[in-house]
Parts: C-alpha cells; sequence; structure tokens
C-alpha cells in the first residue's frame, strides 16, 4: 500500500505527485490541511511537513527523494538522464541551486510584509537571478536540459509557478519569454492538469 500526504498547492508536494504520476506508481493521494494536520501522517514523520510517502512500511519525506524513488521505479522518458553523466550534474545543480537560493528569496518575495529590511522589489530582483539564468538555458530548446522534460524542469517548475504568481502582470512583462512559454507548457500538459484535478 502506497500512501501519499500531500497539499495541493505546495509545491513540494506538487513536484512529488507530478513524478508518481508520471511514473504511474499507484498511490492513494491524502490531501492534508495544513491546519488540522492527521495524526497517522504526524505518527510517520515527525517534521509535520508535506509531502510524506509511506510505501511499504518505508516512509519517505522529502520531495526530492520522493521523486527519485518514482522515477527509479518507472521513467519512460528519461527524465533522469541516466545514459548523460553531464546532464544528470546540471539537473544535480539546478535542483541545489533552486531549493537553497531561489526558494528564499521566493518567500521573502511572496511574503515580503515578514521581512521589512527590504522592500518587495528587492526580494523579486534577487530571484530574478535564477529566472534569467533559466531563460538562458532554454535558448535553444524548449526545455531546460534536453528535447524532453526531465527531473530539473519538473523539480522547478511549481516554485517559477509560485514566483510568477505573486505578480502575473510583472512576470508578463519581463523579458524572459521562453521561460513564459516553458512554465505555460508545462502548466498546460496533461500531467500538471491529471495531478491538479481535485
Amino acid at each position: 500500500m502506497t500512501t501519499l500526504y500531500s497539499f495541493r498547492r505546495c509545491p513540494y508536494a506538487m513536484r512529488a505527485r507530478l513524478a508518481l504520476r508520471y511514473s504511474g506508481v499507484a498511490v492513494d493521494i491524502v490531501e492534508v490541511s495544513l491546519k488540522a494536520k492527521p495524526a497517522e501522517m504526524l505518527a510517520l514523520s515527525a517534521k509535520g511537513t508535506v509531502p510524506v510517502l509511506s510505501v511499504d512500511g518505508r516512509v519517505i519525506d522529502e520531495s526530492l527523494d520522493i521523486m527519485r524513488w518514482a522515477l527509479a521505479q518507472n521513467d519512460p522518458q528519461d527524465w533522469l538522464l541516466k545514459d548523460d553523466p553531464v546532464g544528470t550534474e546540471q539537473i544535480a545543480r539546478l535542483i541545489e541551486e533552486n531549493d537553497t537560493q531561489f526558494k528564499v528569496h521566493l518567500n521573502r518575495y511572496k511574503y515580503a510584509e515578514r521581512y521589512p529590511e527590504q522592500p518587495m522589489e528587492f526580494y523579486r530582483t534577487e530571484g530574478e537571478v535564477f529566472l534569467r539564468e533559466l531563460d538562458e538555458l532554454l535558448e535553444r530548446r524548449d526545455y531546460l536540459l534536453a528535447d524532453h522534460p526531465t527531473l530539473a524542469d519538473m523539480a522547478l517548475m511549481p516554485f517559477v509557478r509560485q514566483f510568477a504568481h505573486v505578480d502575473r502582470e510583472w512576470f508578463a512583462q519581463t523579458p524572459y519569454r521562453r521561460l513564459q512559454a516553458w512554465l505555460q507548457r508545462l502548466l498546460e500538459s496533461e500531467l500538471f492538469t491529471a495531478v491538479m484535478k481535485k
């Protein structure tokens, strides 16, 4: 029995669900209210954050580990770029940059009132450094590292989506045309729409 405790709008949970759906793993999804976390989830993971995957007595409570576990079961379009060591390294580097630096800027930009040391625009400008890098990667192709989505595209997309949605008008008028098209392509994909269905 495989169960995922998730919260639909959480970018970490979103990327875990994308990988599980893509890999075709049969999973029961328990939608969690962050204000009233179920006792069975807290019993599995004391961290109390989503996502949490429970699979045959094993608990995986990091979104990236859940993604990698799912892809180890089945990776039909080679999201892991398994025969491309340089690509594999680039995947790891982009995710690391997203999860350690970009996520900090995103949080401060989205919740600027909690960080009054700087104006909202300051945090947005800090986050833009990563947006620019991604936009440049899309110069020659539709996806970040290959001609098809990889783990990097799917691990980053929920966070870029969140950044874009803080001020959609601002994002729409930025020069990051390739990044805008990439985001739209992924948001309209069958995979994403299936994962976001209630």
